[in-house]
């Protein structure tokens, strides 16, 4: 039979105790074969590095036009408030139905992510870009690892514009939805 051994730490001077909830239900409580902490709460801080922290997600079905060649709010965006100076937002975007019309055969989606107002990725060129004139339906989708070093609120959104500048390209086609989820990283 394995024993438990409790052992003080001889530089502490606090007192470490064990409480029993107030329950009338008996449990058990298993400790992992491996050596380390086991954590379970705390404050952030507390959490190793790599842990998840907090998840946020934002939302849009509103559709957006754009004909002109100006970088536009797609109306997908989230805020989140890192806990920590050191911790990482993984920024992941799904954009529902995007479309480029058949009014053009130059037309083509690029889309920009931004944290508040400073763009910090372009991960999207010539999306829809068909070479004739053709309506052309995708889906965009993509991930990104930040390091915005703040303990304040940060928003990520995404813009886009039609890089043609022909004819229209629109995000949402028929209110479907575009999600962003950010998730704080322990750093």
């Amino acid at each position: 039979m394995s024993g438990i051994i409790i052992q003080g730490n001889t530089s502490g001077t606090g007192t470490f105790t064990i409480t029993a909830p107030n329950s009338d239900t008996s449990r058990t409580l298993t400790l992992p074969d491996v050596a380390g902490t086991v954590l379970t709460s705390g404050s952030n801080a507390d959490f190793p590095a790599g842990s998840v922290l907090q998840v946020v997600q934002g939302t849009t079905t509103t559709e957006i036009s754009e004909s002109a060649g100006t970088e536009t709010d797609t109306t997908l965006s989230a805020a989140i408030t890192p806990s920590s100076t050191s911790s990482k937002i993984l920024v992941m975007v799904s954009h529902g139905t995007c479309q480029s019309s058949n009014a053009s055969a130059g037309n083509r989606i690029g889309m920009k992510l931004f944290r508040d107002s400073t763009e910090i990725l372009y991960p999207i060129t010539g999306v829809g870009y068909t070479i004739s004139s053709l309506n052309q339906r995708d889906s965009i989708s993509f991930n990104y690892l930040d390091s915005p070093s703040t303990t304040s609120a940060v928003t990520y959104k995404t813009k886009f514009w039609n890089q043609a500048a022909t004819a229209t390209v629109t995000m949402q086609v028929n209110n479907a939805d575009s999600t962003i989820v950010l998730m704080e990283i322990a750093g």
